[in-house]
């Protein structure tokens, strides 16, 4: 579910920013190419058409954020616990070198010298 929500934030990202930048400040941009009176939309129309699609790709936007923060897996563990299994984990990924006996005289601590 997740990975649907970010989805939806990827794509309505782009459309907000493809939104934005479609307008102009100046009253150029899209809103210039509609200037006659017969057109099915007017200029005040497509203004208020692309503002309305911006605010509302906006709110789209902070909706599925929220949503999304609220759908995280939550299965990633921390703490000692977590490290321990990790540690084990990659023990059994890596191979170990085949142990050596050590031969049981080298294991014993040598004998003090006789003090004199």
């Amino acid at each position: 579910m997740y990975t649907f929500f970010v989805i939806l934030i990827l794509i309505v990202s782009v459309l907000l920013g493809l939104v934005v930048l479609v307008q102009n400040s100046k009253g150029g941009g899209l809103v210039s190419n509609f200037g006659g009176a017969n057109q099915m939309m007017g200029v005040r129309q497509t203004t208020d058409f692309l503002e309305k699609a911006t605010w509302s790709m906006a709110a789209i936007l902070v909706v599925l954020c929220l949503l999304s923060s609220i759908t995280i897996p939550k299965n990633v563990r921390t703490g000692d616990s977590f490290d321990t299994e990790m540690r084990q984990q990659i023990e059994n990924m890596v191979p170990s070198a085949p142990a050596t006996e050590v031969p049981a005289a080298e294991t014993q601590a040598p004998a003090e010298a006789p003090a004199e």
